[in-house]
């Protein structure tokens, strides 16, 4: 399952996205995974949840989406116990393309939750009127 959060800049997206992570404690029958583009939020997250600063690994931050998909997916293949992996600053991870040209990255991101048994939460940064319609059907 894929769900995205959208919404412009300082409309809470973050801090929505960080009370979802910490509440899927309570549910989640595997690990969860945090993924941002700096070390500003690690410390708002419970212990238990695994934060990754994606800005550290070389070619990550600002990446296409193809190369972010690929990250994902070797996160999966390292550890089978991934239930749940939730993304803020997903457009700033992304820098090398538009949202209009992720419909691939969406399609095979459901193939790989599917695949994996793992769901993804996006924090994308965009106008909810601007909002490429193969992304819109994710919105919470």
């Amino acid at each position: 399952m894929i769900q995205v959060i959208a919404g412009n800049k300082g409309s809470g997206k973050t801090k929505r996205l960080l009370d979802i992570t910490n509440d899927a404690l309570k549910q989640e029958h595997g690990q969860i995974v945090f993924i941002d583009d700096d070390k500003r939020y690690m410390y708002d997250l419970r212990h238990e949840i695994r934060f990754v600063d994606a800005g550290e690994f070389a070619g990550i931050r600002g990446c296409s989406a193809d190369v972010f998909l690929g990250f994902l997916a070797g996160m999966l293949a390292g550890n089978y116990d991934i239930s749940l992996i939730c993304v803020d600053a997903f457009v700033k991870l992304i820098k090398g393309t538009d949202l209009k040209d992720t419909a691939v990255f969406f399609r095979e991101l459901e193939n790989l939750s599917q695949h994996s048994n793992c769901s993804f939460i996006l924090n994308v940064s965009c106008d909810l009127e601007l909002l490429p319609e193969h992304i819109k059907p994710y919105v919470i």
